[in-house]
């Protein structure tokens, strides 16, 4: 619903559209690749001066790794606490010669900002920081305590980050958090979601022969270690798309009556979505729609499988060794230790002489779309866009926010300020210059409605 004061902002965003693009644009020069190394340092340098000149005093807290930049605003102490999370680090630019533009080089064409970071995730987290200052400018400071955590390694799956959250949990602690980052639906309309699944990453290796060897001369007697993966991955899954890992389903919770009708709502074109990704059929157990496989179902996905001899032509070769990547998608309420201990004991039953290896993995979590702060979130991010947001329970992707409902004990809502064409963790990467605006005007209104409810309405979580 707009309102004069909702008006007022976004008279105001307009008018400051330069300077804004221009503090973005500052991030957007500064590499900061944390799987390569390359830049980080500097742009958390860069992001704890641009927090210094907004009103915020920042820190740079550290971790193993790279620094967290910390900023806090405290008011009365009886005031709603919101912690703001983002990252600024980036995805590696590869292949370079795929970019219209340089990366770190950012370039308008048609109303849309291209560089590495645009989107994911310097232009949504940056939205929240130049809304507190559009407030404060306007004289309508809101009524919030506000502490920001933007982490340097979350496109290095965040390895630092527990340690950090559970050495600061006093510092951090907070009634909710708030984040943007993702693309908007297809239908460009901005998503409200409310968890993550959780993901386990694994390496199985079946070793044969010391040494590859002539399948002619010794084929038959001498076991392939291809086909000891293969017989085993076979045994991983059931005819109608459900892991046979013993145990697997134990700890999964279907969704509650309100998330079934939220899912119901979701605008999906099977027909459309077949035809864009080249598919006949979708996979999966069936009796369970599109979404429900996505945000409640686990998997086992085999991400990528090595061996003997795949480049040009043919060779006669039993390989010495074959080795196979997996990875889970795990949901509510699963652990990702106790599935690696079920699916290692598979493994062993079934292929007592190929070993397993834990290569690491994030829980699940969510948060009720049905509490009072979901709702007010919900609402305002619709009357700030004039369209109701898509509400997702769960994306189906995975990310540290187990460590806000979880460790912190707080609820976490997610909204995306991402046009959905944002070509995030691919080469040109964008973010349309009025995403970025509007990303600021639904921020303020989110921060200004939170402001206004009582903070008793915002307390009930049940993790």
């Amino acid at each position: 619903m707009e309102t004069a004061a909702n008006a007022e902002v976004r008279r105001a965003v307009r008018a400051r559209r330069e300077e804004f693009l221009a503090t973005l644009f500052r991030l957007l020069r500064q590499p900061s690749i944390s799987t390569q190394g390359v830049g980080v340092r500097e742009c958390a340098d860069l992001l704890k001066t641009v927090f210094d000149e907004h009103g915020f005093p920042a820190r740079l807290l550290p971790t193993a790794g790279y620094p967290v930049v910390y900023a806090e605003r405290r008011v009365a102490h009886d005031a709603t606490t919101v912690l703001i999370y983002g990252h600024y680090d980036v995805q590696p630019p590869e292949p370079l010669d795929a970019w219209r533009s340089p990366p770190f080089e950012p370039t308008i064409r048609d109303g849309r900002i291209y560089a590495r970071g645009a989107g994911d995730n310097k232009g949504q987290f940056l939205a929240h920081l130049l809304a507190v200052a559009l407030l404060e400018a306007l004289g309508r400071p809101p009524r919030l305590s506000l502490k920001f955590l933007i982490e340097g390694e979350e496109e290095n799956s965040s390895p630092n980050l527990p340690a950090f959250v559970e050495a600061h949990g006093a510092l951090l602690a907070a009634d909710l958090l708030f984040a943007a980052d993702g693309p908007m639906h297809l239908a460009n309309r901005p998503i409200v979601f409310f968890g993550l699944r959780g993901t386990l990453k694994m390496e199985v290796e079946a070793v044969g022969p010391n040494r590859d060897l002539h399948s002619g001369n010794f084929g038959g007697p001498v076991p392939n270690p291809i086909w000891m993966l293969v017989d085993l991955l076979g045994t991983m899954r059931s005819a109608d798309g459900r892991v046979a890992v013993d145990g697997f389903y134990e700890r999964v919770v279907p969704p509650t009556a309100y998330e079934r009708a939220v899912m119901e709502r979701i605008p999906f074109d099977e027909r459309a979505v077949k035809a864009d990704l080249g598919l006949r059929e979708f996979a999966g157990p069936a009796g369970l729609s599109y979404f429900e496989k996505l945000m409640f179902q686990p998997t086992l996905n085999i991400t990528g499988i090595g061996g003997g001899y795949t480049a040009k032509g043919a060779k006669s070769v039993i390989p010495s060794r074959a080795v196979a990547k997996l990875e889970t998608r795990l949901v509510s309420a699963q652990e990702p230790s106790e599935i690696f201990d079920k699916i290692a004991r598979h493994v062993h039953r079934h292929a007592p002489y190929v070993g397993i290896r834990n290569l690491g993995g994030t829980r699940p979590s969510k948060t009720s779309p049905e509490l009072a702060v979901s709702r007010i979130i919900t609402q305002a991010v619709a009357d700030a866009y004039g369209v109701e947001p898509v509400v997702m329970p769960v994306l189906g992707a995975s990310g540290p926010n187990y460590l806000f409902t979880d460790v912190l004990r707080m609820p976490a809502v997610w909204v995306t300020y991402g046009p959905h064409d944002e070509n995030n963790h691919a080469p040109n990467e964008n973010m349309t210059i009025e995403a970025f605006l509007d990303g600021i005007c639904a921020s303020a209104l989110v921060l200004e409605r939170l402001a206004a409810a009582p903070r008793v309405a915002l307390a009930s979580f049940a993790p």
